[in-house]
């Protein structure tokens, strides 16, 4: 398992961080700022480096295109101090391994630089196809960890939402997504699903499409939303029986935190829908 570089140690997210990260046993050092750090890149190797939650996003792109410069295979989770649409979708093309900016979740950071020291896998493994503030399309190969990861980036482009609604459109697309990795690609890696977000001025919408063979929801006796009204817990049963994992709520769950759930005719494209009160307010760098 690679070395990490966490840049900073007074902030306490960066020591919540480091705490976490030495708890689960991975080797870990602390640079005084970005000088320092390209020094100590220069002298040995790091497989991640977490940025500063004090600097701001163009900051540590910027760093971020030295740090590849002396060690090319470098994989960097930004903590910045705050962003913009368009420095999301500059961290996307720059192959961030992951973004964050306030509140931050600590554990949910550590767990990912955790994934992201053992992970060799990854350098592709999301593909930017189209992006500008309000339309973003992204080609994810199906692994647990580029959910996770692309979960980051979703976040931060819709930060300007109002936060319920943030929320809930998140939770959608997180179960959709993990559903079109499991059953639309059986987490083969060598699989994609298309991602596409678009925010309009009075509707918030997720574009889902996997390579699988789609589904009847007649078929979908594993899944909660299939239940009969007499027997919620039928779907438990049947996935018991067919030796999957524990679950099956996804469906039903995103269904219930977004206006509106579409599905193509044989269920490989989804799009999920949430109406706004009043239009985002976009900001640029």
């Amino acid at each position: 398992m690679s070395r990490v570089l966490v840049i900073g140690s007074h902030a306490k997210v960066s020591q919540e961080i480091s705490s976490a990260l030495t708890a689960a046993g991975l080797p870990l050092e602390h640079s005084a700022g970005h000088v320092d750090t390209l020094q100590r890149l220069r002298k040995r190797s790091f497989g991640v480096v977490i940025t500063s939650p004090d600097s701001a996003l163009d900051e540590d792109l910027a760093l971020l295109e030295e740090m590849r410069a002396i060690r090319p295979g470098v994989k960097c989770i930004v903590l910045a101090s705050h962003g913009t649409p368009d420095g999301v979708i500059a961290a996307l093309r720059a192959r961030v391994f992951a973004c964050f900016t306030p509140p931050f979740d600590p554990y949910n950071i550590a767990n990912l630089a955790r994934r992201a020291a053992s992970d060799s896998q990854w350098r592709d493994d999301i593909h930017v196809l189209s992006a500008r503030p309000g339309w973003v399309s992204v080609r994810v190969n199906c692994r647990v960890v580029n959910a996770e990861r692309l979960m980051t980036f979703a976040k931060e482009l819709n930060a300007q939402l109002p936060e319920d609604i943030q929320l809930d459109m998140m939770l959608a697309l997180r179960e959709i997504l993990m559903n079109a990795m499991e059953h639309g690609a059986a987490f083969n890696p060598e699989q994609v699903v298309e991602v596409t977000s678009i925010c309009t001025g009075r509707s918030m919408v997720f574009y889902l499409r996997d390579p699988g063979a789609g589904f009847r929801r007649e078929s979908l006796s594993h899944a909660a939303i299939a239940n009969p009204t007499d027997d919620p817990t039928n779907h438990i049963m049947q996935r018991e029986q067919e030796g999957m994992r524990p679950g099956g709520y996804g469906l039903l769950v995103a269904a219930g935190t977004v206006d509106e759930l579409i599905y193509n005719e044989i269920g490989n494209e989804v799009v999920l829908i949430k109406y706004l009160d009043s239009p985002p307010h976009f900001k640029t760098t």
